[in-house]
């Protein structure tokens, strides 16, 4: 049994607090990892499109995840090293102001969105991947955390 299974039978946070939560139930992030896998096994053509373009860092050597999870929402791509989130609108997304709320919650938690029409990634995918690799050149490198940070009030001596 995981670590996660544990948390889903006991409803509690994954990893009893540790790691990744979300602040969500272990069933909460589950649900949404497993609407994001199904998601990755039905892609739509534009987002084929777009990750044919994307996949194995070709564009700029840009690390690119599709149908990626961040909190209780699924990114269509997000590029963690700059935390950039990619969204392709089609006929699902009509509603603007449910669009802000959505990429209010991800800058929230720390996330940038830029949107892309159907059309757009159709029809105009170089423009699409040209408008992308000058906007994450643009972004600041996200650094990861030192993996043994020296305890409180125990930094280097100047």
């Amino acid at each position: 049994m995981t670590p996660q299974d544990d948390a889903k039978r006991l409803n509690s946070p994954p990893l009893q607090g540790r790691g990744r939560g979300w602040g969500l139930s272990a069933n909460a992030i589950a649900s949404v990892q497993g609407h994001a896998a199904a998601m990755r096994r039905d892609p739509t053509e534009p987002e084929k499109r777009l990750w044919s373009h994307l996949s194995r860092s070709q564009l700029g050597g840009f690390k690119f995840r599709r149908q990626a999870a961040i909190g209780s929402r699924i990114a269509d791509f997000l590029c963690p090293q700059h935390r950039l989130v990619v969204e392709i609108d089609g006929h699902t997304h009509f509603d603007a102001a449910m669009d802000a709320q959505r990429d209010a919650e991800l800058a929230a938690l720390g996330y940038r969105t830029i949107r892309y029409t159907n059309t757009d990634v159709m029809q105009n995918v170089e423009g699409v991947l040209q408008h992308l690799l000058s906007e994450l050149h643009a972004l600041p490198v996200r650094q990861a955390p030192h993996p043994n940070p020296s305890p409180e009030g125990e930094g280097l001596e100047r």
